[in-house]
């Protein structure tokens, strides 16, 4: 099985703009698509971020500390997923109730590389 990240792109107040039953279902719905990928062996990690944070540039041999939120959307959470190809990762993400949650949510796929000496 290969190892995949797949970070969860979305509105910076989508959230907010959730009615408390909406919120309550996409944590339900949340809930049972992390438990069926547990039961499958899919899964191997799943935590949300918060919009709190800091974006670090170098360039010119320095850094510049800009914010965070620049753009109109923010990696709000990952899931880190084991798949036997990039297909499989893909249908993986689709099921994501994100996508039903009423936002515009996108979700970017990466395979995860195995570099020697790191952990």
């Amino acid at each position: 099985m290969k190892e995949f990240l797949l970070l969860i792109r979305n509105e910076p107040d989508y959230w907010e703009i959730m009615t408390a039953e909406q919120q309550q279902t996409h944590m339900q719905n949340a809930t049972n698509y992390i438990t069926k990928l547990a039961n499958e062996g899919k899964i191997k990690d799943a935590q949300p971020l918060t919009m709190r944070g800091a974006m670090l540039e170098c360039s010119e041999g320095g850094f510049k500390d800009g914010p965070f939120i620049e753009s109109k959307e923010v990696i709000g959470g990952y899931f880190h997923i084991l798949a036997h190809d990039l297909t499989e990762a893909i249908e993986i993400a689709k099921a994501n109730p994100i996508f039903h949650a009423g936002s515009t949510a996108r979700i970017e796929i990466r395979e995860i590389m195995k570099a020697e000496g790191i952990n």
